[in-house]
């Protein structure tokens, strides 16, 4: 039984390493971490058990750092003769195939489109075009791996509502095949629209009022 603890935490802090995101990195690394402190200390390796215990408390000391500071969130208008919005989207353009596959990003003709700043830094594109008279289909809406923590939906689609509201929407839709785009709509309060699905994209849509 000791074996496959020492083994389980082995594969718990290789899971971590492969997380893109530091949140998730740090929550998984320190479970890990407490497992090879308990193996450690019960096969009397106390080398093994005092460093995975410093690297726990590590991990901890920088989860509350990260749930104590407060980010910076703000949206600023793309320009459209930007070089740097074609070196970001070439730069993530795998990750954005994931959600978005094979699809171009048309700023120049969009109706909504932003970069979405946290902490003065350029994490996330949105960008959007009239649907109909009150409704705004949101075409991209892409947030960098390091940022995913639903933080940056919810200033947007909750804090930042009235940025569509003022523009005469009220509601958003959108199209996705992904599951985890899916799980992120949910989590955002989009519903699914049965009426606009068919057969190879499900639509959700969100009501801004």
């Amino acid at each position: 039984m000791l074996e496959y603890l020492g083994y389980l935490a082995s594969a718990i802090i290789l899971v971590s390493l492969v997380m893109s995101s530091a949140k998730k990195f740090r929550w998984i690394n320190l479970l890990g971490g407490v497992l090879f402190t308990v193996y450690g200390f019960l096969i009397n390796a106390i080398p093994v058990g005092v460093m995975n215990g410093c690297i726990s408390l590590v991990n901890i000391y920088y989860l509350y750092k990260m749930y104590q500071s407060k980010d910076y969130f703000k949206t600023l208008d793309i320009d459209k003769k930007s070089q740097y919005l074609k070196y970001f989207l070439k730069f993530y353009r795998d990750d954005i195939d994931k959600f978005f596959p094979s699809k171009e990003i048309d700023v120049d003709h969009a109706d909504v489109s932003f970069y979405i700043l946290r902490n003065v830094v350029p994490a996330g594109i949105f960008v959007g075009n009239k649907h109909d008279e009150k409704t705004l289909r949101v075409d991209f809406d892409y947030v960098v791996p390091t940022f995913r923590d639903f933080k940056m939906g919810q200033y947007i689609y909750k804090d930042k509502k009235n940025l569509f509201i003022d523009k005469g929407y009220d509601s958003l839709i959108t199209y996705t095949n992904n599951e985890k785009h899916e799980r992120y709509l949910k989590k955002m309060g989009f519903v699914k629209d049965q009426n606009l699905c068919n057969r190879e994209m499900l639509c959700y849509r969100y009501k801004l009022a």
